[in-house]
């Protein structure tokens, strides 16, 4: 295995068999060579604090914040519309924990797609994938409840 950055190149080691002793020893070689190779090809060892652009920064993560907002508020009305009052909580808080699954295994996944076929776009097959998924069952298998009472949806 090899680790490429700009024109550079480090091979890898195979720690798989080694002791302990042995693999730190191997890991601490490898991360010098690394560092001095990254140093070489001209990459800062840290980033420089002066040149992040913090106003700018906060304005785009505030941005974002704004998409949530309005992508979450409609969307709990509408959840608590789907489910009669009787089992309301418990509907409402699965599909919450399996939203959470699938969007906290996205990094695993993502960086596991990038290092099976070395395209370091092919993590976003997953995130729309699943959003692909999610339009079809909702434009499939939900339905319009204005005028009907909560209570008695089946």
């Amino acid at each position: 295995m090899r680790i490429e950055f700009g024109e550079a190149s480090l091979a890898s080691f195979d720690g798989t068999g080694l002791d302990k002793a042995t693999l730190g020893a191997r890991t601490a070689e490898f991360g010098k060579a690394l560092s001095s190779a990254v140093a070489a090809a001209g990459y800062p060892a840290e980033a420089d604090p002066a040149k992040t652009n913090l106003p700018a920064l906060i304005a785009l993560l505030s941005l974002l914040n704004v998409f949530v907002a309005l992508a979450s508020a409609p969307l709990a009305a509408w959840m608590i519309e789907l489910f009669p009052t009787r089992i309301r909580t418990t509907a409402l808080s699965v599909p919450y924990a399996v939203g959470g699954w699938f969007g906290g295994f996205l990094p695993a996944i993502a960086f596991s797609a990038f290092t099976a076929t070395g395209n370091i776009y092919a993590g976003l097959w997953y995130a729309l994938t699943v959003l692909a998924v999610a339009f079809l069952v909702a434009a499939l298998c939900l339905h319009e409840t204005r005028g009907r009472a909560l209570d008695a949806i089946a």
